[in-house]
């Protein structure tokens, strides 16, 4: 019985050895970037938003977390210039688009990541923008230092409604798209 728990007891030192543990990757929000693209019937705008913090969290070299903060307020096209970037500027940190004196961050939290090939996840998250979860799906591709994704949003599950096609039936050329995409690069 003694030589029994001896055995029992090596087993459990051995195996706590071999436990992963959790790495935690700060994202450096300096060379990383979120790019955004926005698209409406006579055309589309484009721009970026900075990251405020982020991390990604791996077991081994396996995907396993994430938790990220945007600064919505240093939202801006990159598109335009002059008088038109102002509006344009002004006018998505507005209440019809995403209230950034109101909401000044958007923040994402992995809740999931499976494996989709080699260093390629399919993560499922909550997304808030303007105080606003909802989960969201997209693959993740990773690196020893990077992570980039590139996904769409439907702003209209934000209550982001502004001239959207699906709720303003006659809205005609007017019509801005109800998803507008993100390219993030990150980098450790």
């Amino acid at each position: 019985m003694k030589n029994l728990k001896s055995i029992a007891l090596a087993l459990v030192v051995v195996l706590s050895t071999l436990s992963v543990t959790a790495q935690t990757k700060k994202v450096d929000v300096s060379k990383s970037s979120i790019n955004w693209v926005g698209k409406k019937v006579t055309g589309q705008h484009s721009g970026t938003v900075n990251l405020k913090d982020g991390q990604l969290v791996f077991k081994g070299k396996k995907l396993a977390g994430g938790t990220f903060v945007v600064d919505m307020t240093s939202l801006t096209a990159t598109d335009l210039t002059g008088e038109y970037l102002g509006k344009l500027n002004g006018h998505l940190k507005s209440e019809d688009f995403f209230g950034t004196e109101k909401f000044p961050t958007a923040t994402l939290v992995f809740k999931k990541a499976t494996v989709k090939a080699p260093n390629v996840y399919t993560v499922t998250g909550d997304l808030t923008i303007k105080g606003i979860t909802k989960p969201i799906t997209f693959d993740l591709a990773t690196t020893k230092n990077t992570a980039a994704t590139t996904f769409k949003v439907d702003r209209t599950k934000y209550d982001i409604k502004y001239n959207s096609a699906s709720i303003f039936s006659t809205i005609g050329d007017k019509a801005i798209s109800d998803d507008f995409e993100l390219a993030v690069a990150l980098k450790f």
